[in-house]
């Protein structure tokens, strides 16, 4: 379950990583102008429409054949794709076609990824003590921050230690190749993992289902339902009020690339703080008033915070980032255990894949839309517009959740795992 739990951290580097060296890149692979960000950006958002086709073929292969295949499999395809990254050639090295292979392997990135996250929460929520589960899957939840903050401190400390020139010459390669090596390191430590105990209980009663995908949409429309909006929220939240934060602090606070940087470097930490607190208010008060609380705070703080950070001040700027990380990690560590539990543990993976739908939607397609809003209008508070939306329209959802917590269910409820 450690091993599980941790493994998220390269996840997280890697898309993080993309969005940190958002600028960088688009002058490495588009060239010089406003216009090479939005499509470095743009890059990131066509290339998330793979996440649910992964989410969905790995999910296949989870709920018939096992958890720890669809982990093993996600790991070796994303340590390949990072390290070809690392390798490729630029735009002036061999032109426009640097940019659609840039493309090509973020395509293939998203769609290992799909089957990553959601094998990795339901076989935590499946080995978890019942009354613990929050906790424990919001340590995933914890360790794709601590992929964020070590994505943040690697570009930030080699934008640091490197020229502008040698950037874009090669410096931009080396984040990529320490993503390579982790990759390669957590592969090998998922091998020495073993199956869902839920999940071997279930296979050794033959209460595998050979279509999970079918009837999962025909028998838990509603669960779908909960668990796309609470995605959608934990995904607005993140890529929003996270990884966008450092292009948003560039390209409209007026920071330098580094400070930028180091400003995400806090935020990032803040939120591995806030995780295993978050995860742990789920198990004692229950996941529906844990992420009500963290829904309102979507709706009322987002538009301020990016207002201080456009002062030009660093301490304002902290502050608005730091908040918003703090409200995104709390929503996606209690989506960590939420999410897997409206669904039986046939079925599960398939359930969570149609929900990856709207990490693509309210994810990947969120920095782009938020820098091109900006760019357009000239209104700085679209970002926290677009957050405080989304958050408005989940708490009629939220607040009707049916609380899934074993500490908080009625005795007579059945667990759903």
């Amino acid at each position: 379950m450690a091993v599980a739990a941790f493994s998220t951290v390269v996840e997280w580097y890697d898309f993080t990583l993309y969005l940190y060296l958002t600028t960088v890149l688009s002058r490495v692979f588009f060239g010089p102008g406003a216009s090479s960000v939005l499509t470095t950006l743009a890059v990131f958002a066509v290339s998330y429409v793979m996440r649910p086709l992964g989410a969905l073929a790995f999910g296949h292969i989870g709920d018939r054949f096992g958890r720890r295949k669809v982990m093993l499999a996600s790991m070796s395809v994303m340590t390949v794709a990072m390290l070809i990254t690392a390798l490729l050639p630029t735009r002036e090295q061999i032109g426009p076609t640097a940019g659609l292979l840039l493309l090509l392997l973020r395509c293939v990135m998203s769609f290992s990824v799909g089957g990553e996250y959601t094998g990795v929460m339901a076989y935590l929520v499946e080995g978890a003590p019942p009354r613990r589960r929050g906790l424990i899957a919001s340590l995933a939840s914890a360790a794709s921050e601590v992929g964020a903050l070590l994505a943040v401190g690697v570009a930030a400390l080699t934008t640091a230690l490197t020229s502008s020139s040698v950037m874009d010459a090669w410096g931009w390669r080396v984040p990529f190749l320490v993503g390579a090596l982790l990759a390669g390191g957590t592969l090998i430590a998922r091998s020495t993992m073993r199956e869902s105990p839920a999940f071997e209980a279930a296979r050794k009663a033959r209460a595998i289902d050979r279509s999970p995908l079918w009837r999962t949409l025909r028998n838990r429309r509603p669960a779908v339902y909960r668990t796309f909006t609470i995605s959608a929220l934990g995904s607005i939240t993140y890529y929003v009020g996270i990884t966008y934060v450092p292009t948003y602090l560039t390209s409209v606070g007026g920071f330098a690339e580094g400070d930028a940087l180091w400003l995400s470097t806090v935020a990032s930490a803040a939120v591995i703080v806030i995780t295993p607190f978050a995860g742990v208010m789920a198990d004692r008060f229950g996941r529906r008033p844990t992420l009500v609380v963290f829904a309102v705070l979507s709706l009322v703080l987002p538009v301020s915070m990016f207002g201080l950070m456009t002062r030009g001040h660093a301490a304002a700027a902290l502050i608005g980032a730091v908040a918003l990380a703090l409200v995104a990690g709390g929503v996606s560590a209690v989506g960590a255990s939420s999410t897997p539990e409206q669904f039986p543990i046939a079925g599960r993976l398939s359930g969570l894949a149609v929900a990856t739908v709207a990490t693509t939607i309210f994810g990947g397609l969120t920095p782009y839309a938020s820098q091109a809003l900006v760019t357009s209008t000239g209104w700085n508070f679209v970002p926290g517009l677009l957050v405080a939306g989304v958050a408005l329209l989940a708490l009629p959802v939220l607040w009707r959740l049916p609380e899934t917590a074993p500490s908080r269910r009625r005795p007579v409820e059945r667990p759903s795992s």
